[in-house]
């Protein structure tokens, strides 16, 4: 009996692509939203501008003015290039999270009556019935059940091997997406951290460029710009590792009521097959991601 590897995501592919053009839309009417100078009713109050021979050559009120964008992408081209590459797995992130909480349903991966269903069947000696079964309603355990259907001529030892390698599979599937989360988590802040060291190192360089003669307020404004892409980083990786953290628990859980309910569904007829009474019925362990 040949068995094909269900993706029950297929009919989650259109909300998923309508979901990736609204992030995709919301971060491009950011710039209007984020970018706009203080109008003349705002809280920011400007102070007097310095003469340009004072400390740094920075005026309070053009950093006052800056925008939300000309803040973050201050850090010179080596920043922006970062900025920018933060700002795409930041995007990422989001679709995966977005991804994962659609997919990880378990009326989706887990219909209430298949389990049953199958159960009855296979205690009525209806072997086709409950593949047919299977093959009607496509999710992980519906590819568990079948694979086990697959094996039960060969006896209950096949089953068990058969029910826990299709389990490892589709956890296996479940974690495949998931796993990206965990990358873009540890990824991000150590490419914010390149960002600082290297406008740090830029910063510096315009100090002993100068013989010591740049202000305080240069410096500072060349270590504030170094420093945005950590913070950047760690806005990206503190939600991406929280988020993976959930996922991964919701699929161990899942994958631990899917090993359950495969065995309850070979329950009434485990003892009817050879290898199957001199053993007892054990839980699948769930692999781990």
């Amino acid at each position: 009996m040949d068995l094909e590897p269900c993706d029950w995501t297929i009919r989650l592919r259109p909300a998923k692509r309508y979901l990736l053009g609204f992030i995709l839309g919301a971060l491009a009417l950011a710039p209007s939203v984020f970018g706009q100078a203080p109008g003349p009713d705002s809280s920011i109050v400007s102070t007097p501008n310095v003469p340009s021979g004072s400390a740094g050559g920075i005026k309070p009120s053009q950093a006052a003015d800056d925008t939300f964008f000309e803040i973050l992408f201050s850090g010179g081209p080596l920043g922006v290039g970062i900025m920018i590459a933060l700002i795409l797995m930041s995007i990422l992130a989001m679709y995966l999270v977005i991804d994962q909480w659609l997919t990880l349903r378990r009326k989706d991966l887990m219909p209430n009556d298949l389990n049953e269903n199958v159960r009855q069947l296979l205690s009525q000696g209806k072997l086709k019935d409950a593949d047919q079964a299977c093959r009607s309603q496509p999710c992980p355990l519906s590819y568990v059940l079948a694979s086990g259907i697959a094996e039960i001529e060969y006896g209950w030892p096949a089953v068990e091997k058969s029910l826990e390698d299709a389990l490892a599979e589709q956890a296996a599937r479940m974690y495949r997406k998931l796993e990206y989360l965990s990358v873009i988590g540890n990824l991000a802040p150590m490419l914010g951290l390149l960002g600082t060291v290297a406008g740090m190192i830029l910063a510096f360089r315009e100090v002993a460029l100068s013989q010591g003669t740049a202000g305080a307020g240069q410096l500072a404004s060349g270590i504030y710009s170094a420093l945005i892409t950590t913070v950047a980083g760690l806005l990206i990786a503190i939600p991406s590792l929280g988020a993976f953290a959930v996922f991964r628990n919701r699929i161990d859980e899942i994958t631990s009521e899917m090993a359950t309910a495969a065995q309850q569904a070979f329950g009434p007829i485990r003892r009817r097959l050879p290898g199957g009474a001199a053993t007892r019925p054990t839980a699948v362990p769930p692999p781990r991601g």
